[in-house]
């Protein structure tokens, strides 16, 4: 199994960006659909984006437009590019791997997790 780290978490104000790492090591990322995902204080964890290995992207609603997944299977690295930040997007966001064909969107599809990176946007 892939071991994810992620990393780029921090305080921010609405309207600004953002960039996450998510750094893969004891795998070839390249045979992984990679997502990520995010989950506020009192909520269920949620879909945010995913990544197929060979390069197709999934967006939930509310980052579409956005928020822009990228990997570089070399750098063994998937990012994700957020702008235009908004206060609902506060959460802890999870890297997250998946031994799948396509865009995976359910957790349950993901067989490998990092340990979240806080994302804070202040109004």
């Amino acid at each position: 199994q892939v071991q994810l780290v992620e990393s780029g978490g921090g305080l921010v104000q609405a309207g600004g960006s953002l960039r996450l790492s998510c750094a893969a090591s004891g795998g070839t990322l390249e045979s992984y659909a990679m997502g990520w995902f995010r989950q506020a204080p009192g909520k269920e964890r949620e879909f945010v984006v995913a990544i197929s290995t060979s390069g197709g992207t999934y967006y939930a609603d509310t980052v579409k437009g956005r928020f822009t997944i990228s990997r570089d299977n070399a750098k063994r690295t998937v990012y994700l590019q957020m702008n235009s930040l908004k206060s609902e997007d506060t959460a802890i966001y999870y890297c997250a791997a998946a031994r799948r064909v396509g865009v995976p969107r359910g957790p349950n599809d993901y067989g490998s997790w990092g340990q979240g990176t806080q994302v804070t946007v202040s109004s």
